[in-house]
């Protein structure tokens, strides 16, 4: 499957705004507004917003950041060399046909590429089963439930060496 990432512009404002309103979209994020307008005009060496393109047409949205850097502390106080990955799909049409474990590869391979880093955190909803089950066929591994601001989440982590042992 040719999907490509790169970076999220300005020029993806309406393309993530439309995203953010389809309802298996919001089902996975607890309403959390992305502030797309301000987010996408900043570049911090922390975080990195990427669209997966399938063939040159935008199929979903990555973003990662490293937890110990990131400025609102929402992972609270982690150590050092970690990343945090959010992703999801815009299209309910094109859920279910394996772009999400290639994006998510594509993902882990950018994080994992950073010879420091040693582990990927990621957060879903409580309630968000299909995307639990799908980070665990993955290989991440339960850490802890969490109150993330208002949500109830699960926080899951992959390992370098487990990582390195499936690829």
């Amino acid at each position: 499957m040719p999907i490509t990432l790169r970076t999220a512009t300005i020029d993806d404002l309406a393309l993530l705004q439309h995203w953010d309103k389809q309802p298996h979209v919001k089902a996975s994020d607890s309403d959390e507004d992305w502030n797309w307008q301000y987010e996408l005009q900043r570049f911090p060496k922390w975080r990195e917003q990427l669209i997966a393109e399938l063939d040159g047409r935008p199929l979903g949205c990555i973003q990662i950041i490293d937890p110990a850097e990131e400025e609102s502390h929402y992972w609270g106080n982690v150590e050092a060399n970690l990343r945090a990955i959010d992703i999801w799909i815009g299209e309910a049409e094109d859920l279910s046909k394996g772009y999400g474990t290639v994006m998510i590869n594509l993902a882990l391979k950018r994080c994992f590429d950073d010879e420091k880093v040693t582990s990927v955190l990621i957060d879903p909803l409580e309630t968000n089963h299909g995307a639990i089950r799908f980070y665990e066929r993955i290989g991440f591994q339960f850490v802890e439930r969490r109150t993330f601001e208002d949500s109830q989440c699960i926080v899951y982590r992959l390992a370098r060496t487990d990582w390195e042992m499936r690829n």
